[in-house]
C-alpha cells in the first residue's frame, strides 16, 4: 500500500477506536441499568456485575460498529479536505482509488470483525449472560439470606447474618439448627463465606463457636473454631435448564436446532430470521464505506459544500441502517421475505458503486443534492434571521 493509504488507515484506525470506545460505552450504560436492579437486589458484587453486564458487549458493537465507523471517516475525511490534502491528492493527478482503497479496506477489516461477532462471539456472550442470570435467581445467599433478618432457610433451621459486604463476606454470622430431634446447634462466627465445589455447597465460618444442647435439656457444650464448614447443599434450589432465546443459540444450531427443544418447535421462523439477520448484518460496512466515498471522498471548494455532504452521509447512513432493523421486523411476521435482508445493503452497494464508477454524478443525484442545499440554506437563512431580530430586541 501507498503511504498516503497507510496514513488514511492508520487516521481512520484511531478515530474508530475512540468513537467505537464511545458509543459502545453510551449504549452499555444504558442497558447494564436494566440489570442493576436484579443483580444487586440479588446481593452480587459489582465485578459480577460488571461480568455480567459485559458479556452483552459482541452484541451491542455488532450495532454500533458501522455508525463508529462512519463517524470514523467523516472525521478523517473531513480533515483532509479541511486542510485541502484532498485538493493536492487529486491535483497530482491520481486516481479516485488512492482514497478508495483504504476505505474499501477498512470496511473490509470491519466487515470481518462483525461477522466474527455475530456468528460467533454476540450468541456465546448472550448465552453465559442468561447462564449466570439464571444462577442469580437461584441463588440462596441472594434470594433467601437477609442481613438483619431471622430467614428459615427450612424447617427448624434458622439463618441470621448482620451484614453481607460487597466481596461475599458474611458478618456477624448465625446458624441455629434443631433438625435433629435429640440435639440442636447453634453456630456463631465472626465471617463466612458461601463456597461452591464440584458437588457441594459449602458455608465456611471463621471465628466462632459451636453450642451443643439436648433437646429439652439444660445442659450446652461450647466448642470453639478457626474454621468450620456446614453443608448446604441439600438447600439450594435446584435451577432449572434456561431457555435460550435465539440470539444467544449458536448459528448452526439455528438451522439444525435439536428435535427435543420444545421453543424450536414452537417457534422455527424465529431461528430462520435470526440465522440470516447474522450473515446480512456484516454486508452494511461495506455500504457504509462506499457511501462516504461517493460524498465525502471527492475535493470540496467551498467549506459549505463540505457541511451539506456530511449532514447528507449522517442522513443516508442512519436511513440506510434503519431500513435494515425495519427489514428485520417484517422478516419476523413473514420467514419468507428474508432477502430483503440481503437486498438492502447489497442494493445500496450496487447502486453506490455506480455512482462511483461515473465521472460525474448522475443528474437526479446532482438534483435532489441542489434541492436539498436549497433547503439547507433556507433553514440556515431563517434561523439567523430570527436570531437576528432577537439580539436588536434585547439590545433595545
Amino acid at each position: 500500500m501507498k503511504t498516503i493509504e497507510r496514513y488514511i488507515i492508520k487516521r481512520s484506525f484511531g478515530a474508530f477506536i475512540i468513537t467505537l470506545a464511545a458509543m459502545t460505552g453510551v449504549v452499555w450504560s444504558t442497558q447494564a441499568l436494566r440489570q442493576l436492579d436484579l443483580v444487586t437486589s440479588k446481593g452480587q458484587t459489582l465485578l459480577q456485575f460488571v461480568y455480567i453486564t459485559s458479556l452483552a458487549l459482541p452484541f451491542l458493537i455488532v450495532i454500533v460498529a458501522p455508525f463508529a465507523m462512519m463517524l470514523a471517516f467523516v472525521i478523517v475525511l473531513n480533515s483532509l479536505s479541511r486542510d485541502s490534502e484532498l485538493i493536492v491528492i487529486n491535483a497530482s493527478g491520481a486516481s479516485k482509488w488512492l482514497v478508495l482503497r483504504p476505505i474499501l479496506v477498512f470496511s473490509l477489516l470491519i466487515t470481518a470483525l462483525m461477522f466474527f461477532l455475530s456468528v460467533y462471539l454476540s450468541p456465546l456472550g448472550r448465552a453465559e449472560m442468561r447462564q449466570e442470570l439464571t444462577r442469580v435467581r437461584v441463588d440462596l445467599v441472594a434470594n433467601i439470606i437477609k442481613p438483619g433478618r431471622f430467614s428459615s432457610i427450612e424447617e427448624n433451621l434458622t439463618f441470621h447474618i448482620r451484614n453481607r459486604s460487597g466481596d461475599g463476606v458474611l458478618e456477624g454470622l448465625l446458624l441455629d439448627d434443631a433438625r435433629d430431634s435429640e440435639t440442636s446447634f447453634t453456630y456463631t462466627a465472626e465471617t463466612g463465606r458461601i463456597i461452591e465445589t464440584a458437588e457441594k455447597t459449602l458455608l465456611v465460618m471463621f471465628d466462632g463457636t459451636i453450642q451443643r444442647r439436648p433437646q429439652g435439656g439444660q445442659d450446652i457444650s461450647i466448642v470453639s473454631f478457626e474454621s468450620y464448614g456446614f453443608d448446604l447443599s441439600a438447600m439450594i434450589p435446584e435451577a432449572k435448564e434456561p431457555t435460550y432465546k435465539p440470539s444467544e443459540r449458536p448459528t448452526l444450531e439455528l438451522l439444525n436446532p435439536d428435535p427435543d427443544d420444545s421453543y424450536a418447535k414452537r417457534y422455527p421462523d424465529r431461528l430462520v430470521v435470526e440465522f440470516h439477520d447474522r450473515l446480512s448484518a456484516p454486508l452494511f460496512p461495506i455500504a457504509f464505506g462506499l457511501i462516504i466515498y461517493a460524498l465525502l471522498g471527492s475535493p470540496k471548494t467551498t467549506r459549505q459544500d463540505q457541511g451539506l455532504a456530511i449532514t447528507t452521509v449522517i442522513a443516508v447512513t442512519v436511513l440506510l441502517r434503519t431500513a435494515g432493523f425495519g427489514a428485520r421486523i417484517a422478516v419476523s411476521s413473514d420467514p419468507d421475505m428474508y432477502p430483503i435482508l440481503y437486498a438492502i445493503p447489497i442494493i445500496a452497494i450496487a447502486f453506490t458503486a455506480w455512482s462511483i464508477s461515473l465521472t460525474s454524478r448522475p443528474r437526479f443525484v446532482q438534483r435532489l443534492v441542489d434541492r436539498t442545499q436549497g433547503l439547507i440554506e433556507s433553514i440556515g437563512y431563517v434561523i439567523s434571521k430570527i436570531t437576528r431580530r432577537k439580539n436588536q430586541g434585547t439590545a433595545r
